[in-house]
């Protein structure tokens, strides 16, 4: 499965034509999208396929998921926030579910233990699943997840100010194996889109075969035992 992650930088980076042009040359099966405002729900009359956007509340920017083929209706999942006064809204994350695996789409905070702590309630909520953990990290430094790898690519994907190198954009992975992982140039936003190739795990996939194999009797009787 092919999977692009950009974070657009809301209304001064990447507008709805660049994200169908990207949509168009790239051919991903799942698009997710950071800082997403409401012009990005114009996507689907360029290019057609299915998008779901979840909005910020007080920002008028949110997270925003596309694909070429129906997948259900994505749902929010609340994150830990900071309790000092003045911070950012409580910060969610948009769970995506396409066949056997479960997408997090995340934009998270830029607090360094904050962050950490979100995607630790995050790796709690999706564990035992086939998962990936993707975006804006906002994460400087190692990530370690117990039960997930950091599969996302090793180079850097924004520029702060327009003059440091950092590598924001990751992708955290449980029972998936990644066949390839690179940023795509820069475009119009400060973050380079993130491109990877995720399959199940060989072990996830004969388990799934073996049961699809079971007679369904028998898989009724051992449901209701």
């Amino acid at each position: 499965m092919r999977v692009i992650s950009w974070n657009l930088l809301r209304l001064t980076g990447a507008a709805v034509e660049d994200v169908a042009e990207l949509a168009r040359r790239e051919k991903p099966d799942l698009f997710l999208m950071q800082e997403a405002t409401k012009h990005i729900e114009e996507l689907p009359n360029l290019v057609g396929g299915h998008f779901h956007r979840l909005s910020w509340l007080g920002r008028i920017h949110g997270l925003a998921v596309w694909s070429p083929h129906h997948f259900p209706p994505p749902t929010a999942f609340s994150l830990p926030a900071s309790r000092l006064p003045g911070r950012l809204p409580r910060r969610r994350a948009q769970i995506v579910q396409v066949g056997e695996i479960t997408f997090a789409n995340v934009h998270l905070s830029h607090g360094q233990l904050l962050n950490r702590r979100q995607l630790a309630r995050l790796a709690t909520f999706l564990q035992g699943r086939p998962s990936a953990i993707i975006g804006d990290y906002n994460a400087v430094g190692p990530v370690l997840i117990p039960g997930f790898t950091d599969v996302g690519p090793r180079e850097p994907t924004h520029l702060a100010s327009n003059v440091v190198p950092f590598r924001l954009d990751r992708c955290l992975a449980h029972s998936l194996v990644c066949r390839s992982a690179y940023a795509l140039d820069f475009g119009p936003s400060d973050h380079r889109p993130i491109r990877l190739e995720l399959d199940l795990a060989e072990s996830n996939t004969a388990a799934m075969a073996a049961a699809a194999r079971k007679p369904r009797k028998d898989r009724l009787r051992r449901f209701y035992r």
